[in-house]
């Protein structure tokens, strides 16, 4: 298993440093690499908005660029203000780039409010069929 209480923790923390000055909905993510690293991210807006990064991505994209792609769970939070009253599923663009590097029956998303209140799910849970490198392979 993996440390669930810790990554809360660490999403906790990383949704600090959200900028969200539009929606002031804040979100934190901590990814954990297969090595036990674990990449934190927040989510960045942007006033002309396609620019805007979430907070998963951000986490993944720090992991890959410093050349790690290999990763077991990622546990997200978020809320208006910061303020964590119900769970932050990820949005369809972050459950295509967890289908990218990640086998989707073994990666946990852990959804949480707080250290007692979280649930885990399977990416392929989340995202059924979802068309990742396995689907573009020869046959």
């Amino acid at each position: 298993m993996f440390p669930v209480k810790e990554l809360i923790e660490q999403a906790v923390d990383a949704m600090e440093y959200a900028y969200a000055p539009y929606s002031s909905f804040k979100v934190g993510a901590a990814l954990l690499a297969e090595d036990g690293t674990v990449y934190q991210g927040c989510n960045i807006e942007n006033a002309a908005y396609t620019p805007c990064n979430c907070a998963e991505r951000t986490a993944f994209f720090k992991a890959v660029s410093s050349g790690v792609k290999e990763f077991k769970a990622i546990c997200i939070v978020g809320g208006k203000e910061g303020i964590l009253t119900e769970f932050t599923a990820p949005c369809g663009v972050c459950r295509q780039v967890m289908m990218e590097f990640c086998n989707p029956k073994e990666f946990q998303i852990i959804l949480a409010v707080d250290e007692d209140n979280y649930r885990i799910f399977t990416l392929e849970e989340l995202f059924p069929m979802g068309f990742g490198p396995a689907d573009l392979a020869e046959k």
